[in-house]
């Protein structure tokens, strides 16, 4: 089975910029997102690792409004790229997105310093510090940090390369009993009717 990895972080962390570097894919497809320039729905893609298997990619909303859909897209993932912006650190989305990620149990994760050439190396290091602080006594304290640029390519191998590590070393837990697949969401494609997505949990 795939490895499912999500996104998390403060609205505007460049969560979707971040993907869109990664994997050549825009997962912004509502005409509104292209508007107002902010991920509301959930998103998807696909990651071709440098051991030549694939993940999926759930990227999620992180305006406070939206919070429903981001605990959509966090139920079920096998990692987190959680986003910090070099210029702006940690921020309000970012605790509580950290806090949700803490009560699903997720434990294996990345955390993202993006937009890291428009600071100095001093002030990514005050952002490390933050996310170390931040990340105390939750499921992701110690997970590695990574500083990267969607603009100018830095840190992107380095990330890639890690994620295969980071994902190599999951172990799924086995949960047997009835199938359960918590809904993604739910929309109406035309000849089919009503499709829903999600992610198998147990059975």
């Amino acid at each position: 089975m795939p490895h499912i990895i999500g996104t998390a972080g403060h609205i505007d962390h460049g969560k979707t910029s971040l993907i869109k570097a990664l994997t050549g894919q825009d997962t912004d497809r509502l005409k509104e997102e292209k508007e107002r320039g902010i991920s509301i729905d959930l998103g998807f893609a696909y990651l071709d690792l440098p051991d030549g298997e694939r993940a999926g990619i759930v990227d999620v909303p992180g305006h406070e409004r939206f919070i429903r859909n981001m605990l959509a897209g966090a139920h079920g993932i096998d990692l987190v790229l959680f986003t910090v912006a070099a210029d702006d650190g940690v921020m309000p989305q970012s605790e509580e997105h950290l806090d949700f990620l803490h009560l699903l149990g997720v434990k294996k994760g990345i955390f993202v310093i993006t937009k890291a050439d428009l600071v100095e190396p001093a002030r990514l290091a005050e952002v490390q510090e933050e996310i170390e602080i931040l990340t105390l006594d939750t499921t992701l304290e110690g997970a590695p940090i990574i500083s990267v640029s969607a603009v100018t390519g830095l840190g992107l191998d380095r990330l890639r390369q890690e994620i295969a590590i980071q994902l190599r070393a999951y172990e799924r837990p086995s949960l047997p009993g009835y199938f359960r697949l918590p809904v993604d969401r739910a929309f109406v494609m035309k000849g089919h009717g009503v499709v829903v997505t999600g992610t198998a949990i147990a059975g």
